[in-house]
């Protein structure tokens, strides 16, 4: 489902080229150690520090995506004290410590029940926390628990996540609400046993629908709907009080409701970011390939920068239809990334890599613009990337569009051996 984590250790100069960078980039990524995720998850946790806190959007935004769970009914959790084993609030006073979140605190027989006794029937995917299950909840589960479809989350214990990821999306999700953040339900605390729940989405991840086989092309309006609201959610992030830094931006980690309306998920790899004087936080790196930014990778210096520079590499993969990184390409091995960002400035090279299942049936005037904004959160140097309050100026305008350009009509057959050819 999702791509397994992935952990860098080396560095390289911002003055080298950004060809070499990428290069370097690509033949450097290494697994995580497994000792240390292991370690992870073995301890027992048995408490947590317990901090005040609040948000507050800074960025003009509807008044619909300003929403967030009042914090004076309960405490904000600090992940950075996690495992400070002096702590005196126990892990299993969380429901407490949610107390008016509207964060159920379910038994693992409730979530038994919601999924079929985690039947495979019910297995929506698995990616890096665990397999992920679809279920049905109501008031019967429990009193005044909307009726609906959700999805179960369970932490495989040989996989490579842990409690410390499992708690990271409990204290953001559990605090949080927004329209374009996918909704914590609730969780499971039980012996070994770690579990979320989250509301139903139903297109799946935007990496399924986008680079779905044998499909009908996502169309270019899509395309930048799902851009704006991932926008949104990363703006909403970035300008609050105390800023959260995402760390793992793909494509994978954004769901889509039945209009695709992009939600992010997956907030195990989340970070608070830096507050007073300081300009970054320094952390373990830790990401997915490709999606990483440069001086992240080469200093392990994190800032929202970094999620800007994501959120370029989605953008590119949003424009070209490509994967960030994909091993049968044949371009010399070049990441996406090294091979697209020289021409998206240059509208007759841009046309030759968006993609062509669109059959140009795309504004040309809104893609460059699109372009030159991948461009810029691409850049090498973070202070030269974009904010995502600019980014989601940039992108609201181009929700509509009348020059749509017009190509000559061709029609892609697949054949049964799986070649392609237009007619």
């Amino acid at each position: 489902m999702s791509s397994r984590r992935q952990g860098i250790s080396h560095k390289f100069s911002l003055g080298e080229s950004e060809v070499a960078c990428e290069r370097k980039l690509q033949s450097r990524f290494v697994a995580v150690s497994h000792v240390d995720q292991m370690s992870t998850k073995r301890n027992t946790w048995k408490s947590v520090i317990l901090i005040l806190g609040c948000y507050k959007v800074k960025c003009p935004l509807e008044e619909s995506e300003k929403q967030v769970l009042k914090q004076g009914s309960f405490q904000r959790l600090c992940l950075s004290d996690v495992s400070n084993s002096s702590s005196t609030q126990a892990i299993e006073d969380l429901s407490i410590s949610f107390a008016g979140s509207k964060l159920y605190a379910f038994t693992l027989e409730e979530l038994r029940e919601a999924t079929n006794s985690f039947s495979w029937s019910n297995m929506l995917g698995e990616g890096g926390f665990g397999p992920v299950y679809k279920g049905f909840v109501d008031d019967k589960l429990r009193p005044g628990l909307k009726a609906q479809t959700v999805a179960v989350k369970r932490l495989d214990l040989d996989g490579l996540q842990g409690h410390r990821e499992w708690l990271a999306e409990i204290i953001f999700l559990g605090q949080l609400r927004h329209p374009h953040l996918v909704k914590l339900i609730g969780y499971c605390y039980e012996d070994e046993h770690r579990l979320l729940m989250y509301e139903y989405m139903p297109r799946g991840s935007l990496e399924n629908q986008l680079f779905r086989k044998y499909s009908a092309a996502m169309p270019w309006s899509t395309r930048m709907k799902i851009a704006l609201g991932a926008a949104k959610g990363l703006v909403f992030l970035h300008e609050s009080d105390k800023p959260v830094i995402y760390r793992d931006f793909k494509a994978s980690n954004i769901l889509l409701d039945s209009d695709f309306t992009a939600k992010l998920s997956d907030f195990g790899l989340a970070k608070d970011g830096p507050e007073g004087e300081d300009t970054y936080v320094t952390t373990r790196i830790m990401g997915t390939q490709g999606y990483a930014a440069p001086e992240y990778i080469m200093t392990g210096h994190l800032t929202t920068k970094s999620d800007v520079y994501s959120y370029g590499v989605v953008l590119l993969e949003l424009l070209t239809g490509r994967r960030v990184v994909d091993k049968s390409r044949s371009n010399g091995g070049k990441s996406l990334v090294e091979w697209a960002r020289p021409l998206l400035r240059d509208q007759k090279k841009l046309y030759s890599i968006i993609d062509c299942r669109l059959e140009g049936q795309f504004p040309m005037k809104g893609a460059m613009k699109v372009a030159m904004l991948a461009f810029k959160c691409l850049s090498p140097h973070p202070n030269a990337r974009p904010t995502m309050c600019d980014v989601v100026k940039v992108l609201e305008p181009l929700q509509d569009f009348d020059d749509v350009f017009i190509g000559p009509f061709v029609y892609v057959a697949v054949s049964e051996n799986g070649n392609k050819h237009k007619i």
